[in-house]
């Protein structure tokens, strides 16, 4: 059975479990004393018990055909107008269903009542000097005032009176009262029911929501942690085909280097973040592969705060803004230029820096994946409390500058 069955079925029992209760609390405390001078305690209970079973199974019968057809995908309009029809059809039919098995059971409590009520006409009949007389058949008789009172009260007090050939008659007023009281059970649990499956069906649209965006988020993270500019893979090894004869130990090194990178590429989708150690190591890989291609034309300067090694950064960040500031700065410049990287704490948050040679042209977004994945991963992964600026800074430089927050 799955879950929202098992729920299903606790949420039927209970409800109708607990208005059993109710009913036994003013059947046997608050009215306990008229239901022992009147007797049919046993009656009682077992017509409750009849009325409980047969409003679960309605209302079972009645969840069946709701489900069949699919109501949660009609409008408003024909929902109301649903309702209207299901609790009518349905509080009717359970009144009569209940009646119909109470009075054919045996066990009938408004059979014991009525009986009961018979009775006390006939008793009331003699008290009042009538039984002797056919005042039903003599309109003459039923002028008296006496008579009159008497029928009139036998009839108010017990409802049975007796017809123009003699027999009693039952004026049962209670139907009515009977079947509003079953219209209204209805009505409360088929507007728990839809309501339920409203409020169910909208938390369930917002838990799939919430869940696509994630996974969005999840793929866009891993399709920006996972990119290396093809490039830069193809430079390096024609970098590294050139050194095979000339230089064959910086070949080989240069092998483990862009092996070192790659490696880490494909770990980046597995991690949220690595130290900023583990990144700067990655990046000088990386600037080591590109001075085999720019020689002299690229020159490399550090200043990384110790204390800022153990922080913990987004993998292959840093290595995109360095590729970037190569790329859209330093390939562009016949002469070459400078890479600085800067590392450091700023007002309790970690700041790190991408300095290059060269102009934005008023570009202030800056160009290509580089940027735009730094600035899609940090919106991502901090929600708000990471910033990313690139601009022009004084002497002829570029700078790239992510400012994180501090973990302790």
């Amino acid at each position: 059975m799955s879950k929202a069955n098992v729920r299903y079925w606790l949420c039927q029992f209970t409800g109708w479990g607990v208005w059993g209760l109710i009913i036994l609390y003013f059947n046997f405390v608050v009215f306990g004393d008229r239901l022992r001078e009147q007797g049919g305690e046993k009656e009682n209970l077992i017509s409750l018990v009849i009325f409980l079973v047969l409003g679960i199974l309605i209302t079972h019968i009645l969840r069946f055909f709701l489900i069949r057809i699919n109501w949660l995908k009609l409008s408003i309009n024909r929902i109301v107008l649903l309702f209207i029809i299901c609790v009518g059809a349905t509080g009717t039919a359970l009144f009569y269903a209940d009646y119909y098995v109470e009075y054919n059971s045996g066990y009938s409590y408004d059979k014991y009542v009525i009986s009961k009520k018979f009775e006390k006409a006939q008793k009331m009949e003699e008290q009042y000097g009538l039984s002797s007389l056919v005042y039903y058949r003599e309109p003459a008789l039923v002028s008296d005032s006496t008579i009159k009172r008497g029928i009139a009260e036998i009839r108010k007090t017990t409802g049975w009176y007796r017809n123009k050939k003699g027999d009693w008659v039952y004026q049962n007023r209670s139907d009515l009262v009977g079947i509003y009281y079953n219209l209204l059970l209805i009505a409360i649990w088929m507007l728990i029911y839809i309501v339920y499956h409203y409020v169910e069906r909208n938390r369930k649209g917002e838990l799939d929501r919430l869940r696509l965006e994630s996974t969005v988020k999840e793929l866009e993270l891993k399709t920006i942690k996972a990119h290396i500019n093809p490039h830069f893979i193809f430079n390096s090894l024609n970098s590294i085909r050139a050194l095979v004869d000339e230089n064959p130990t910086r070949a080989r090194r240069a092998i483990t280097e862009l092996s070192n990178i790659l490696r880490s590429s494909m770990q980046a989708e597995k991690a949220e973040t690595v130290t900023l150690q583990s990144e700067l190591d990655i990046v000088k890989d990386y600037l080591a592969l590109e001075q085999m291609r720019f020689e002299e034309r690229l020159k490399v300067e550090m200043d990384i705060d110790k204390d800022t090694l153990e922080q913990p950064v987004p993998p292959m960040m840093l290595q995109t803004l360095v590729e970037n500031s190569i790329k859209h700065g330093i390939s562009k410049l016949i002469n070459g230029g400078q890479v600085r990287i800067v590392a450091r704490f700023t007002n309790e948050h970690l700041e790190l820096s991408v300095q290059n040679t060269g102009q934005l042209n008023g570009h202030i977004n800056g160009e290509g994946f580089g940027i735009k994945s730094t600035q899609d991963r940090l919106n991502l992964m901090y929600q708000g409390k990471a910033a990313f600026e690139i601009r022009n800074i004084d002497g002829g430089l570029v700078e790239s500058k992510v400012i994180l927050p501090v973990t302790v």
